[in-house]
């Protein structure tokens, strides 16, 4: 799921800045550090809000590949491709 928020945030950043020059620092921001904080938060929240669920540090690092994997993806496969459209 994370891998999916975080390529959509990155297909659209990489969309929108295709003819200007992208700022990294931003990209990393919206569609790394965000989604990865976001999920941290969801599991505290599973974990001290909910009888039902628990938070737990091999989903949040799941997360956090997903994330990652998104990124890589989208760094190195879709930004050429995008940028040449």
């Amino acid at each position: 799921m994370y891998a999916g928020l975080s390529g959509v945030i990155w297909i659209e950043y990489l969309w929108k800045h295709r003819r200007k020059k992208m700022n990294v620092v931003h990209a990393m921001i919206g569609a790394v550090i965000c989604p990865v904080l976001f999920g941290g938060v969801m599991e505290l929240c599973q974990q001290y809000f909910t009888n039902y669920r628990s938070g737990d540090w091999i989903d949040f690092w799941a997360n956090t590949a997903g994330v990652v994997t998104a990124a890589w993806i989208a760094w190195f496969i879709l930004k050429p491709w995008i940028v040449r459209k």
